[in-house]
């Protein structure tokens, strides 16, 4: 058997085995929550919807951690540790999608887009905009609580004090600080200075993206499997540019992306008012008439195709599309550096540079 062959078999196992799990956990929550009320079943299918999708990027981080520090392929902690981080990004998507007023979720209706679906459809009383974001903020937080409930059941190696239970309570606390960071820009952000715009949006996507999308599961793996502080910072090393690269190509993507593939409406990021590393470059750099009317139109749900046609245009001609093209490049080449200098073995080093080629690369 080839490399690739043995690569795409262990990841394939992997992926089926993490959907297998969530399949279970789900199941057998599905029956405590019904015999509460099955009322309760619409939080429960969001749930497993959104779940179900999705390219698995955090849960094969953390299995290639596991395999580099020498764990064996598909144990269950593993799986258990995957499971428990789609959970995790479950909930967060769930809630950052109400904070950007984002009414799509992968070509579909984001949850509390659903909920006031639902509330419309039976012709229930009161706001159904209200229902739908109270709903999936409730929905957001049960699976946050089915995500820490995945994660104890590893056991012992998940205990509290272990190295792993450190790495993944950090994650979850650095992701809702780094929410908040990006909140607080949107409002705040048109009164701060420009000149220090580009070192806030950076800031906002290492700690609410950055991190848990790539280095904290990969060191959760690695620290499941035992590894040591050398492997764990090399784990580091390579990651948090690859997490940044990361985000900064979502970035670009929210702008310049063909909705037909992202699964977004075009230009949706600037309807939410997203004060990216993009975007700060463009304020930075174009004309002080041209920053105006990006920071007049930033944040607008009623924000034409011709005020986004124009806003692409100047961050074009401006060089901020560029300048954030660099970034992305350099960072990627200090993660791949990092990753050629990693101790490992050839398979999970040829699985992490093929993640970190997709990560890097991708078009949705």
């Amino acid at each position: 058997m080839t490399l690739a062959e043995q690569l795409r078999l262990e990841q394939t196992a992997f992926v089926a085995a993490v959907a297998g799990k969530l399949t279970d956990f789900l199941t057998s929550r599905q029956a405590v929550m019904s015999s509460i009320s099955q009322d309760i079943d619409p939080l429960m299918g969001s749930i497993s919807n959104l779940v179900t999708g999705g390219k698995r990027l955090r849960a094969l981080m953390c299995y290639w951690g596991w395999r580099g520090a020498g764990g064996e392929a598909g144990a269950a902690e593993v799986v258990t540790a995957g499971s428990a981080l789609e959970l995790f990004q479950a909930a967060a998507l769930i809630h950052d999608d109400i904070i950007d007023r984002s009414d799509t979720r992968r070509g579909g209706p984001s949850v509390h887009r659903r909920f006031s679906e639902l509330h419309e459809t039976q012709g229930w009383a009161l706001d159904s905009e209200r229902f739908g974001h109270a709903a999936a903020i409730l929905t957001g937080d049960l699976c946050l609580s089915f995500s820490e409930e995945s994660f104890t059941e590893i056991g012992h190696r998940a205990a509290s004090g272990s190295p792993a239970r450190l790495i993944f309570n950090l994650m979850r606390a650095e992701v809702m600080a780094g929410q908040y960071l990006d909140i607080l820009e949107e409002v705040a952000g048109p009164r701060r200075d420009r000149a220090g715009a580009v070192s806030r949006a950076q800031s906002i996507i290492r700690f609410k993206s950055a991190k848990y999308s790539t280095e904290h599961p990969l060191a959760l793996g690695g620290a499941l499997a035992g590894a040591g502080d050398e492997l764990l910072r090399g784990y580091s090393a390579f990651a948090l540019p690859l997490g940044e690269a990361f985000q900064l190509r979502d970035d670009v993507l929210g702008v310049f992306g063909d909705p037909v593939t992202t699964g977004k409406p075009a230009g949706d990021d600037l309807r939410e008012g997203k004060r990216t590393v993009l975007v700060a470059f463009a304020l930075d750099q174009a004309s002080p008439a041209e920053s105006e009317f990006i920071d007049a139109k930033l944040g607008n749900p009623e924000l034409s195709d011709a005020d986004i046609a124009e806003i692409r245009r100047i961050i074009v001609d401006c060089g901020a599309l560029q300048a954030t093209e660099v970034l992305i490049e350099e960072f990627g080449k200090a993660a791949f550096a990092a990753l050629d200098l990693l101790p490992l073995e050839e398979l999970p080093k040829t699985a992490l540079r093929k993640l970190a080629e997709a990560t890097v690369s991708r078009a949705a």
